[in-house]
């Protein structure tokens, strides 16, 4: 079981960063990768980012690739988001989640994943 809890949200100007984390509960979140999702009003559910149990693999979508960073600490069991130069399609709500099944393997499709946070809301104001 793995729980998983975001934070870093809010409200920023285009152009603008915010450093999104993903608290992780379990013990099998070290062998886990990791991913980043995001949902924005009336639209469906994209991939973001994701990242290999040890961080030596990560994966961006083409939309936040040179803006975006994934990071992970498994010490702290957590996973981090950095996003930079922010743009108001970055608006969604984020989510992060668990892929047991990863490891080393990244997946961009969410059915892929197996436990998922509840999501913090990002809001960029042009």
């Amino acid at each position: 079981q793995v729980q998983l809890v975001e934070s870093g949200g809010g409200l920023v100007q285009a152009g603008g960063s915010l450093r999104l984390s993903c608290a992780a509960s379990g013990r099998t979140f070290g062998m886990s990768a990791m991913g980043w999702f995001r949902q924005a009003p009336g639209k469906e559910r994209e991939f973001v980012a994701a990242i290999s149990w040890s961080a030596s693999n990560a994966y961006y979508a083409d939309s936040v690739k040179g803006r975006f960073t994934i990071s992970r600490d498994n010490a702290k069991n957590t996973v981090y988001l950095q996003m930079n130069s922010l743009k108001p399609e970055d608006t969604a709500v984020y989510y992060c989640a668990a892929d047991l099944g990863g490891g080393v393997f990244l997946r961009v499709t969410g059915s892929a994943y197996d436990y998922w946070g509840q999501g913090t809301q990002v809001t960029v104001s042009s």
